[in-house]
Protein backbone atom coordinates (compact mmCIF):
# COMPACT_ATOMS: atom_id res chain seq x y z
CA UNK A 1 0.00 0.00 0.00
CA UNK A 2 1.28 3.77 -0.56
CA UNK A 3 2.52 5.86 1.88
CA UNK A 4 -0.53 8.00 4.05
CA UNK A 5 -0.03 11.46 4.58
CA UNK A 6 -0.64 11.95 7.84
CA UNK A 7 -4.28 13.41 8.03
CA UNK A 8 -4.03 16.45 9.92
CA UNK A 9 -1.97 18.02 7.09
CA UNK A 10 -5.08 16.59 4.54
CA UNK A 11 -8.49 18.60 4.48
CA UNK A 12 -11.72 16.17 4.72
CA UNK A 13 -12.24 16.67 0.74
CA UNK A 14 -8.54 15.23 0.24
CA UNK A 15 -8.38 12.61 2.34
CA UNK A 16 -11.95 11.36 0.67
CA UNK A 17 -10.04 11.52 -2.26
CA UNK A 18 -6.64 10.13 -1.56
CA UNK A 19 -8.85 7.00 0.06
CA UNK A 20 -11.46 6.78 -3.14
CA UNK A 21 -8.41 6.79 -5.45
CA UNK A 22 -6.75 3.74 -2.99
CA UNK A 23 -8.20 0.40 -5.16
CA UNK A 24 -6.29 -2.05 -3.25
CA UNK A 25 -7.84 0.07 0.13
CA UNK A 26 -11.50 0.25 -0.86
CA UNK A 27 -11.03 -3.96 -2.27
CA UNK A 28 -9.99 -4.97 0.97
CA UNK A 29 -12.79 -2.96 3.01
CA UNK A 30 -15.33 -3.94 0.65
CA UNK A 31 -14.61 -7.71 1.41
CA UNK A 32 -14.09 -7.04 5.36
CA UNK A 33 -17.33 -5.21 5.51
CA UNK A 34 -18.80 -8.00 3.72
CA UNK A 35 -17.16 -11.23 5.93
CA UNK A 36 -18.14 -8.96 8.62
CA UNK A 37 -21.82 -8.28 7.56
CA UNK A 38 -22.22 -12.23 6.81
CA UNK A 39 -20.79 -13.00 10.33
CA UNK A 40 -23.66 -11.05 11.79
CA UNK A 41 -26.22 -12.21 9.55
CA UNK A 42 -25.22 -16.15 9.86
CA UNK A 43 -25.96 -15.15 13.95
CA UNK A 44 -29.07 -13.10 14.02
CA UNK A 45 -31.76 -15.79 11.99
CA UNK A 46 -34.75 -14.85 14.14
CA UNK A 47 -35.62 -11.49 13.29
CA UNK A 48 -38.41 -10.91 15.80
CA UNK A 49 -35.93 -12.48 18.72
CA UNK A 50 -33.20 -9.96 17.56
CA UNK A 51 -36.03 -7.06 17.24
CA UNK A 52 -37.25 -8.19 20.85
CA UNK A 53 -33.54 -7.79 22.31
CA UNK A 54 -32.32 -4.38 20.58
CA UNK A 55 -35.62 -3.17 22.24
CA UNK A 56 -34.27 -4.75 25.17
CA UNK A 57 -30.98 -3.15 24.59
CA UNK A 58 -32.01 0.07 24.09
CA UNK A 59 -34.55 0.56 27.25
CA UNK A 60 -31.34 -0.36 28.91
CA UNK A 61 -29.03 1.74 27.86
CA UNK A 62 -31.93 4.79 28.00
CA UNK A 63 -32.79 4.01 31.73
CA UNK A 64 -29.01 4.57 32.51
CA UNK A 65 -28.35 7.56 30.85
CA UNK A 66 -31.65 9.01 32.23
CA UNK A 67 -29.88 7.93 35.63
CA UNK A 68 -26.47 8.84 34.75
CA UNK A 69 -25.42 11.44 37.59
CA UNK A 70 -26.92 9.44 39.96
CA UNK A 71 -25.65 6.21 38.80
CA UNK A 72 -21.82 7.08 38.59
CA UNK A 73 -22.12 8.49 41.87
CA UNK A 74 -23.35 5.30 43.51
CA UNK A 75 -20.72 3.45 41.26
CA UNK A 76 -17.99 5.34 42.91
CA UNK A 77 -19.15 4.41 46.19
CA UNK A 78 -18.91 0.92 45.54
CA UNK A 79 -15.88 0.89 43.33
CA UNK A 80 -14.42 3.04 46.51
CA UNK A 81 -15.89 0.20 48.58
CA UNK A 82 -14.21 -2.52 46.59
CA UNK A 83 -10.65 -1.06 46.89
CA UNK A 84 -10.91 0.30 43.30
CA UNK A 85 -9.47 4.04 42.98
CA UNK A 86 -11.76 6.32 41.09
CA UNK A 87 -10.39 9.31 39.16
CA UNK A 88 -12.26 12.05 37.15
CA UNK A 89 -11.10 14.11 34.22
CA UNK A 90 -13.28 16.57 32.09
CA UNK A 91 -10.54 16.67 29.62
CA UNK A 92 -7.99 14.31 27.53
CA UNK A 93 -5.39 16.29 28.87
CA UNK A 94 -6.49 15.47 32.87
CA UNK A 95 -6.97 12.07 32.23
CA UNK A 96 -3.17 11.91 30.32
CA UNK A 97 -2.10 13.69 33.29
CA UNK A 98 -3.84 11.32 36.04
CA UNK A 99 -2.65 8.25 34.11
CA UNK A 100 0.93 9.49 34.50
CA UNK A 101 1.23 10.84 38.02
CA UNK A 102 -0.15 6.65 38.73
CA UNK A 103 3.07 5.68 36.69
CA UNK A 104 5.40 8.45 37.68
CA UNK A 105 4.23 7.52 41.76
CA UNK A 106 5.10 3.35 41.24
CA UNK A 107 8.52 4.64 38.56
CA UNK A 108 7.15 2.80 35.90
CA UNK A 109 9.18 3.42 32.74
CA UNK A 110 6.82 0.56 30.62
CA UNK A 111 3.46 0.12 30.06
CA UNK A 112 1.52 -3.02 28.61
CA UNK A 113 -1.90 -1.27 27.49
CA UNK A 114 -5.10 -3.65 26.40
CA UNK A 115 -7.25 -2.14 23.56
CA UNK A 116 -8.87 1.05 24.61
CA UNK A 117 -9.99 3.41 22.06
CA UNK A 118 -10.46 6.37 25.24
CA UNK A 119 -6.60 6.46 25.45
CA UNK A 120 -6.62 7.11 21.55
CA UNK A 121 -8.67 9.50 22.20
CA UNK A 122 -6.54 11.34 24.39
CA UNK A 123 -3.29 10.30 22.53
CA UNK A 124 -2.43 8.63 25.53
CA UNK A 125 1.20 7.06 24.01
CA UNK A 126 2.12 10.24 22.55
CA UNK A 127 1.67 12.03 25.68
CA UNK A 128 3.49 9.34 27.82
CA UNK A 129 6.26 9.11 25.45
CA UNK A 130 6.99 12.59 25.86
CA UNK A 131 7.21 12.14 29.59
CA UNK A 132 9.66 8.81 29.57
CA UNK A 133 7.80 6.15 29.54
CA UNK A 134 7.25 3.55 26.92
CA UNK A 135 3.58 2.70 26.26
CA UNK A 136 3.03 -1.00 24.06
CA UNK A 137 -0.16 -1.88 22.60
CA UNK A 138 -1.03 -6.17 23.43
CA UNK A 139 -4.05 -6.00 21.19
CA UNK A 140 -2.70 -7.54 18.34
CA UNK A 141 -4.31 -4.89 15.80
CA UNK A 142 -2.66 -1.84 18.11
CA UNK A 143 0.22 -3.28 17.87
CA UNK A 144 0.46 -3.48 14.62
CA UNK A 145 -0.33 -0.01 14.07
CA UNK A 146 1.88 1.31 16.73
CA UNK A 147 4.55 -0.41 14.83
CA UNK A 148 3.64 1.14 11.92
CA UNK A 149 2.90 4.37 13.52
CA UNK A 150 -0.43 4.57 12.03
CA UNK A 151 -3.55 5.13 13.52
CA UNK A 152 -6.73 2.70 13.50
CA UNK A 153 -9.56 2.74 10.93
CA UNK A 154 -11.94 0.75 12.95
CA UNK A 155 -12.90 0.63 16.11
CA UNK A 156 -13.14 -3.14 16.34
CA UNK A 157 -10.36 -4.25 14.38
CA UNK A 158 -8.13 -1.50 13.97
CA UNK A 159 -5.61 -2.49 11.64
CA UNK A 160 -8.25 -3.94 9.22
CA UNK A 161 -6.72 -1.83 6.72
CA UNK A 162 -3.45 -3.49 6.86
CA UNK A 163 -2.89 -6.61 4.44
CA UNK A 164 -1.10 -9.71 5.79
CA UNK A 165 1.89 -8.22 3.19
CA UNK A 166 2.07 -5.27 5.06
CA UNK A 167 2.47 -6.94 8.14
CA UNK A 168 5.17 -9.31 7.25
CA UNK A 169 7.25 -6.23 6.04
CA UNK A 170 6.58 -4.68 9.31
CA UNK A 171 7.36 -7.67 11.27
CA UNK A 172 10.48 -8.18 9.17
CA UNK A 173 11.72 -4.79 9.96
CA UNK A 174 10.94 -4.71 13.87
CA UNK A 175 10.95 -7.67 15.33
CA UNK A 176 14.10 -9.71 16.62
CA UNK A 177 14.65 -12.94 14.43
CA UNK A 178 11.02 -12.74 12.23
CA UNK A 179 11.89 -13.52 8.68
CA UNK A 180 9.58 -12.38 6.13
CA UNK A 181 6.56 -14.87 5.86
CA UNK A 182 2.58 -14.34 4.87
CA UNK A 183 1.52 -17.16 7.44
CA UNK A 184 -0.63 -15.57 9.58
CA UNK A 185 -0.29 -18.32 12.18
CA UNK A 186 3.47 -16.94 12.16
CA UNK A 187 2.92 -14.09 11.96
CA UNK A 188 0.80 -13.93 15.60
CA UNK A 189 2.90 -16.43 17.19
CA UNK A 190 5.95 -13.75 16.23
CA UNK A 191 4.66 -10.92 17.90
CA UNK A 192 3.29 -13.17 21.08
CA UNK A 193 6.63 -13.76 21.40
CA UNK A 194 7.95 -10.66 21.95
CA UNK A 195 4.67 -8.94 23.75
CA UNK A 196 5.03 -11.83 26.35
CA UNK A 197 8.92 -10.41 27.43
CA UNK A 198 7.03 -6.94 27.77
CA UNK A 199 3.65 -8.52 29.89
CA UNK A 200 6.67 -10.02 32.23
CA UNK A 201 8.58 -6.64 32.87
CA UNK A 202 6.17 -4.16 33.11
CA UNK A 203 4.94 -2.62 35.94
CA UNK A 204 1.36 -1.18 35.08
CA UNK A 205 -1.07 -2.35 32.85
CA UNK A 206 -3.73 -0.25 31.09
CA UNK A 207 -6.94 -1.38 29.44
CA UNK A 208 -10.47 0.41 27.85
CA UNK A 209 -13.86 -0.70 29.22
CA UNK A 210 -16.80 -2.30 27.44
CA UNK A 211 -19.50 -1.48 30.88
CA UNK A 212 -18.94 -0.24 34.78
CA UNK A 213 -21.54 -1.78 36.77
CA UNK A 214 -22.71 0.58 39.49
CA UNK A 215 -24.66 -1.84 41.37
CA UNK A 216 -21.77 -4.29 42.38
CA UNK A 217 -19.41 -1.70 41.15
CA UNK A 218 -17.51 -4.04 38.02
CA UNK A 219 -15.85 -3.20 35.50
CA UNK A 220 -16.03 -5.25 32.28
CA UNK A 221 -13.65 -5.83 29.46
CA UNK A 222 -14.80 -8.14 26.52
CA UNK A 223 -11.90 -9.41 24.16
CA UNK A 224 -10.91 -12.31 22.28
CA UNK A 225 -6.87 -12.44 22.49
CA UNK A 226 -6.16 -12.51 26.54
CA UNK A 227 -4.03 -9.60 26.41
CA UNK A 228 -6.45 -7.58 28.57
CA UNK A 229 -6.80 -10.46 30.99
CA UNK A 230 -2.68 -10.56 30.65
CA UNK A 231 -2.56 -6.74 30.89
CA UNK A 232 -5.10 -6.62 34.36
CA UNK A 233 -3.45 -9.17 36.14
CA UNK A 234 0.17 -9.83 35.44
CA UNK A 235 1.66 -5.84 36.38
CA UNK A 236 0.85 -4.50 40.00
CA UNK A 237 -0.98 -1.96 38.99
CA UNK A 238 -4.13 -1.60 36.32
CA UNK A 239 -5.48 1.45 34.88
CA UNK A 240 -8.62 1.47 33.08
CA UNK A 241 -9.76 3.93 31.04
CA UNK A 242 -13.45 4.60 29.86
CA UNK A 243 -15.93 7.20 29.22
CA UNK A 244 -18.57 8.30 31.64
CA UNK A 245 -21.07 6.87 29.33
CA UNK A 246 -20.32 3.40 29.65
CA UNK A 247 -22.00 2.59 33.01
CA UNK A 248 -25.31 0.59 33.52
CA UNK A 249 -27.88 0.09 36.44
CA UNK A 250 -27.43 -3.49 37.29
CA UNK A 251 -25.98 -6.78 37.25
CA UNK A 252 -28.70 -8.71 35.13
CA UNK A 253 -28.11 -6.05 32.58
CA UNK A 254 -25.04 -6.47 31.62
CA UNK A 255 -25.83 -10.39 29.40
CA UNK A 256 -27.90 -8.93 26.61
CA UNK A 257 -25.60 -6.09 26.21
CA UNK A 258 -23.14 -8.84 25.75
CA UNK A 259 -25.38 -10.37 23.62
CA UNK A 260 -25.88 -7.53 21.21
CA UNK A 261 -22.28 -6.30 21.57
CA UNK A 262 -20.36 -9.92 20.19
CA UNK A 263 -22.83 -10.70 17.59
CA UNK A 264 -23.06 -7.31 16.55
CA UNK A 265 -19.19 -6.56 16.15
CA UNK A 266 -17.82 -10.00 15.15
CA UNK A 267 -20.95 -12.87 14.75
CA UNK A 268 -19.64 -14.37 17.82
CA UNK A 269 -22.00 -15.31 20.64
CA UNK A 270 -19.74 -14.70 23.29
CA UNK A 271 -16.10 -12.78 23.13
CA UNK A 272 -13.16 -15.86 23.90
CA UNK A 273 -13.10 -13.95 27.23
CA UNK A 274 -15.25 -11.75 29.60
CA UNK A 275 -13.45 -9.91 32.46
CA UNK A 276 -15.41 -8.65 34.80
CA UNK A 277 -13.05 -6.64 37.47
CA UNK A 278 -14.42 -5.51 41.39
CA UNK A 279 -11.32 -5.29 43.08
CA UNK A 280 -7.34 -5.29 43.20
CA UNK A 281 -6.54 -8.85 44.49
CA UNK A 282 -6.92 -9.69 48.41
CA UNK A 283 -4.13 -12.12 49.70
CA UNK A 284 -2.45 -14.85 47.52
CA UNK A 285 -4.98 -14.18 44.78
CA UNK A 286 -3.80 -13.44 41.46
CA UNK A 287 -4.05 -10.12 39.66
CA UNK A 288 -2.74 -5.93 40.62
CA UNK A 289 -2.31 -4.39 44.01
CA UNK A 290 -3.52 -1.59 42.73
CA UNK A 291 -6.89 -0.63 40.35
CA UNK A 292 -7.43 2.61 39.18
CA UNK A 293 -10.21 3.89 37.38
CA UNK A 294 -10.18 7.05 34.90
CA UNK A 295 -13.46 8.40 34.18
CA UNK A 296 -13.42 10.80 31.00
CA UNK A 297 -16.07 13.44 29.97
CA UNK A 298 -14.42 15.27 26.86
CA UNK A 299 -17.58 16.52 25.87
CA UNK A 300 -19.93 14.29 26.96
CA UNK A 301 -22.02 16.20 28.70
CA UNK A 302 -22.88 18.00 26.06
CA UNK A 303 -25.31 15.85 23.79
CA UNK A 304 -26.49 14.78 27.46
CA UNK A 305 -27.45 18.03 28.21
CA UNK A 306 -30.05 17.69 24.93
CA UNK A 307 -32.82 14.84 25.10
CA UNK A 308 -32.30 13.75 21.23
CA UNK A 309 -28.49 14.52 21.33
CA UNK A 310 -28.06 12.18 24.49
CA UNK A 311 -29.04 9.36 22.00
CA UNK A 312 -25.90 9.26 20.55
CA UNK A 313 -24.30 7.84 24.17
CA UNK A 314 -26.64 4.82 23.88
CA UNK A 315 -23.88 3.23 21.35
CA UNK A 316 -22.10 -0.11 22.85
CA UNK A 317 -18.79 0.32 20.54
CA UNK A 318 -19.65 -2.49 18.40
CA UNK A 319 -19.20 -1.06 15.29
CA UNK A 320 -22.22 -2.53 13.38
CA UNK A 321 -22.99 1.12 11.89
CA UNK A 322 -19.76 1.19 10.21
CA UNK A 323 -19.71 -2.41 8.88
CA UNK A 324 -23.11 -1.79 6.84
CA UNK A 325 -22.43 1.63 5.99
CA UNK A 326 -21.72 2.61 2.12
CA UNK A 327 -19.91 5.49 2.71
CA UNK A 328 -17.60 4.02 5.33
CA UNK A 329 -17.10 0.86 3.23
CA UNK A 330 -15.65 2.74 0.23
CA UNK A 331 -13.73 4.70 2.69
CA UNK A 332 -12.33 3.16 5.39
CA UNK A 333 -11.63 4.89 8.54
CA UNK A 334 -8.88 7.79 8.19
CA UNK A 335 -10.63 9.57 5.78
CA UNK A 336 -13.10 10.84 8.68
CA UNK A 337 -9.39 11.92 10.22
CA UNK A 338 -11.48 11.47 13.95
CA UNK A 339 -10.73 8.72 16.73
CA UNK A 340 -14.14 7.02 15.79
CA UNK A 341 -15.11 6.80 12.49
CA UNK A 342 -18.21 5.68 10.51
CA UNK A 343 -21.81 6.95 11.14
CA UNK A 344 -21.46 6.94 15.18
CA UNK A 345 -18.06 8.83 14.53
CA UNK A 346 -19.77 11.46 12.68
CA UNK A 347 -22.25 12.03 15.39
CA UNK A 348 -20.37 11.39 18.68
CA UNK A 349 -16.86 13.34 17.10
CA UNK A 350 -18.82 16.67 16.96
CA UNK A 351 -19.28 16.27 20.62
CA UNK A 352 -15.79 15.77 21.46
CA UNK A 353 -14.40 18.03 19.07
CA UNK A 354 -16.64 20.86 18.48
CA UNK A 355 -18.16 20.91 14.82
CA UNK A 356 -15.03 23.71 13.79
CA UNK A 357 -13.27 20.69 13.55
CA UNK A 358 -15.51 17.82 12.53
CA UNK A 359 -18.05 20.33 10.46
CA UNK A 360 -18.01 17.56 7.08
CA UNK A 361 -18.83 14.70 8.90
CA UNK A 362 -21.97 14.89 9.49
CA UNK A 363 -22.53 15.78 6.38
CA UNK A 364 -20.47 12.36 4.91
CA UNK A 365 -23.28 10.01 4.94
CA UNK A 366 -26.07 9.13 2.37
CA UNK A 367 -29.04 9.22 5.08
CA UNK A 368 -29.62 5.45 3.84
CA UNK A 369 -30.69 4.52 7.13
CA UNK A 370 -28.45 0.69 7.35
CA UNK A 371 -26.71 2.19 10.60
CA UNK A 372 -29.99 2.44 12.44
CA UNK A 373 -31.46 -0.58 10.96
CA UNK A 374 -28.78 -2.35 12.07
CA UNK A 375 -27.59 -0.43 15.84
CA UNK A 376 -28.15 -2.73 18.50
CA UNK A 377 -29.34 -0.57 20.55
CA UNK A 378 -31.56 1.12 18.12
CA UNK A 379 -29.60 4.59 17.88
CA UNK A 380 -31.60 6.81 15.12
CA UNK A 381 -28.61 7.86 13.71
CA UNK A 382 -29.86 9.41 10.13
CA UNK A 383 -31.75 11.93 12.83
CA UNK A 384 -28.94 12.91 14.73
CA UNK A 385 -26.76 13.36 11.56
CA UNK A 386 -29.84 15.58 10.40
CA UNK A 387 -29.83 17.24 13.40
CA UNK A 388 -26.38 18.37 13.66
CA UNK A 389 -26.16 19.16 9.49
CA UNK A 390 -29.07 21.82 11.03
CA UNK A 391 -26.97 22.86 14.09
CA UNK A 392 -23.92 23.68 11.98
CA UNK A 393 -26.00 26.13 10.03
CA UNK A 394 -28.26 27.73 12.17
CA UNK A 395 -27.78 31.17 13.79
CA UNK A 396 -28.84 30.90 17.39
CA UNK A 397 -31.88 33.12 18.29
CA UNK A 398 -31.05 36.12 21.14
CA UNK A 399 -30.52 34.83 24.69
CA UNK A 400 -30.25 31.09 22.84
CA UNK A 401 -27.47 28.67 24.25
CA UNK A 402 -25.65 27.02 21.68
CA UNK A 403 -26.33 22.81 22.21
CA UNK A 404 -22.92 21.73 20.86
CA UNK A 405 -19.68 23.83 20.48
CA UNK A 406 -19.01 25.34 16.91
CA UNK A 407 -22.88 25.99 16.59
CA UNK A 408 -23.48 27.78 13.34
CA UNK A 409 -19.98 27.07 11.92
CA UNK A 410 -21.26 26.34 8.15
CA UNK A 411 -23.91 29.38 8.62
CA UNK A 412 -23.06 31.43 5.72
CA UNK A 413 -25.35 34.60 4.29
CA UNK A 414 -25.12 33.56 1.02
CA UNK A 415 -26.60 30.28 1.68
CA UNK A 416 -29.27 32.22 4.17
CA UNK A 417 -29.68 34.26 1.50
CA UNK A 418 -30.23 31.35 -1.40
CA UNK A 419 -32.93 29.34 1.18
CA UNK A 420 -35.27 32.49 1.35
CA UNK A 421 -35.71 33.47 -1.84
CA UNK A 422 -36.28 29.49 -2.61
CA UNK A 423 -39.07 29.48 0.22
CA UNK A 424 -40.22 32.84 -1.33
CA UNK A 425 -40.72 31.53 -5.23
CA UNK A 426 -42.22 27.96 -3.89
CA UNK A 427 -44.44 29.77 -1.57
CA UNK A 428 -45.85 32.14 -4.27
CA UNK A 429 -47.93 30.41 -7.38
CA UNK A 430 -47.23 33.70 -9.23
CA UNK A 431 -43.47 33.92 -8.57
CA UNK A 432 -43.45 29.55 -9.04
CA UNK A 433 -45.08 30.62 -12.89
CA UNK A 434 -42.61 33.03 -13.57
CA UNK A 435 -39.60 31.41 -12.98
CA UNK A 436 -40.96 28.19 -14.52
CA UNK A 437 -41.65 29.81 -17.61
CA UNK A 438 -38.32 31.93 -17.84
CA UNK A 439 -36.22 28.37 -16.76
CA UNK A 440 -37.77 27.36 -20.14
CA UNK A 441 -37.45 29.87 -22.23
CA UNK A 442 -33.48 30.64 -21.20
CA UNK A 443 -32.42 26.81 -20.83
CA UNK A 444 -29.83 28.00 -23.13
CA UNK A 445 -28.23 29.96 -20.32
CA UNK A 446 -27.99 27.85 -18.04
CA UNK A 447 -24.25 27.21 -16.54
CA UNK A 448 -22.34 24.11 -17.36
CA UNK A 449 -20.50 24.88 -13.61
CA UNK A 450 -21.93 25.23 -10.47
CA UNK A 451 -20.10 25.00 -7.35
CA UNK A 452 -20.19 22.33 -5.01
CA UNK A 453 -22.84 20.43 -7.41
CA UNK A 454 -20.77 20.34 -10.86
CA UNK A 455 -17.95 18.59 -8.91
CA UNK A 456 -19.37 15.56 -8.99
CA UNK A 457 -22.41 15.97 -11.35
CA UNK A 458 -24.03 17.27 -14.57
CA UNK A 459 -25.31 20.83 -14.95
CA UNK A 460 -29.31 20.12 -14.23
CA UNK A 461 -30.60 21.93 -17.47
CA UNK A 462 -34.32 22.87 -17.40
CA UNK A 463 -36.10 20.64 -19.97
CA UNK A 464 -37.76 22.80 -22.85
CA UNK A 465 -41.40 22.67 -21.08
CA UNK A 466 -42.36 22.47 -17.49
CA UNK A 467 -44.65 19.48 -16.25
CA UNK A 468 -47.78 21.99 -15.96
CA UNK A 469 -47.25 22.87 -19.49
CA UNK A 470 -46.92 19.39 -20.54
CA UNK A 471 -50.06 18.16 -18.51
CA UNK A 472 -52.19 21.16 -19.90
CA UNK A 473 -51.12 19.98 -23.16
CA UNK A 474 -52.24 16.25 -22.58
CA UNK A 475 -55.43 17.60 -21.04
CA UNK A 476 -56.02 19.49 -23.81
CA UNK A 477 -55.22 16.80 -26.07
CA UNK A 478 -57.55 15.04 -24.20
CA UNK A 479 -60.38 17.40 -24.54
CA UNK A 480 -60.00 18.51 -20.78
CA UNK A 481 -60.51 14.61 -19.31
CA UNK A 482 -59.36 14.12 -15.48
CA UNK A 483 -56.27 13.00 -14.99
Amino acid sequence: MSERIPAQNLSFDERVERDLNNPLLRTNFREAMDFLMDKRSSRFTDDQQLQDLRNLGASIRKRALSKLPDLLEQMEVKLRENGIRVHWAETPEQANQIVLDIAQHHGVKTMIKGKSMVSEETELNAFLEQEGINPVEADMGEYILQLAEDKPSHIVMPAIHKTKEDIARLFEKNLDECEYTEDVDELIQAARQELRKVFHGADIGLTGVNFMVAETGTLVLVENEGNGRMATTVPKVHVAMTGIEKVIEYLDDLPPLLTLLTNSATGQPITTYVNMISSPRKGSEDGPEEVHLVLLDNGRTIPYADQEMRQTLQCIRCAACMNHCPVYTRLGGHAYGTTYPGPIGSILSPHLLGLEETKDLPSASTLCGACSEVCPVRIPIPDLLRRLRHEGIRKLKKGEEAVIRGHGTKYTHTEKAAWLSWSKLYSSPALYRSFALSATLFRGLTPSKMKGWTDFRTSPKPSKKSLHSLVKQYRKQQGGAEL
